[in-house]
């Protein structure tokens, strides 16, 4: 076996604030009231941590860009067959990555259409005054009915998921989310995780974090 690094430090502090992020989102939904407040600051930050995802994507660390994990139908369905390749078990699995790529779009529709969004009471997101009415009412149903149980169904999923991995195929992939460093049975590059590229992601989170907050400030400048 052999320990390589396989998350950088700001891949895993980006999971795991964005799972933060979303439990702090249903809870607040569900409650309501004022604490509809703490709901879109956390819309605002699930915005910039998928922003800064997907420039991530792009520059990060090897196993955490989406060149690494978007795979051909051929190797999904081999590794389906129980017939994938030994590096399949090192990032993201082909399934590891559709959940992935899944859990991205919906959370990106659902903050989308919450930007849209209006409770007709006292509060609404700062895209609301951009948009026709009609688009508003769809949007706002959208986002309190239909995204929100996708995201429950998802969020359901991949906790089954990580139960499967763990006790049916003996692999755990909490601890390698919580340290960076994995047992892989075969030798593969090691992700790059130096000060450098932590400066670099905190120069890109600030950027993402900028670019949330003019978008917020444009429902505001009316």
């Amino acid at each position: 076996m052999h320990t390589i690094r396989v998350w950088d430090l700001p891949t895993r502090l980006f999971h795991w604030l964005l799972a933060a992020c979303v439990i702090g989102l249903i809870v607040t939904g569900s409650i309501g009231g004022n604490w509809m407040n703490w709901h879109l600051r956390l819309g605002y930050a699930v915005l910039t941590l998928l922003l800064f995802r997907l420039i991530w994507g792009f520059i990060g660390g090897h196993w955490s860009r989406f060149t690494r994990f978007i795979y051909a139908p051929s190797s999904l369905m081999a590794y389906l067959r129980g017939r994938g390749r030994p590096e399949h078990s090192v990032g993201h699995s082909p399934l590891g990555a559709l959940s992935v790529f899944a859990f991205l779009l919906i959370l990106a529709a659902q903050v989308g259409t919450g930007l849209m969004s209006d409770d007709e009471i006292a509060f609404f997101g700062p895209l609301v005054r951009f948009v026709s009415g009609e688009t508003v009412s769809l949007a706002t149903g959208y986002h309190k009915e239909v995204g929100k149980l996708i995201v429950l169904v998802l969020v359901g999923l991949h906790l089954l998921a990580i139960a499967y991995y763990k006790w049916v195929k003996k692999q755990g992939l909490v601890r390698p989310m919580v340290v960076g460093d994995k047992q892989v049975p075969v030798p593969v590059p090691s992700t790059r995780d130096t000060a450098g590229t932590r400066l670099l992601a905190l120069v890109v989170l600030g950027l993402c974090a900028a670019a949330v907050g003019w978008l917020v400030s444009l429902g505001n400048a009316f």
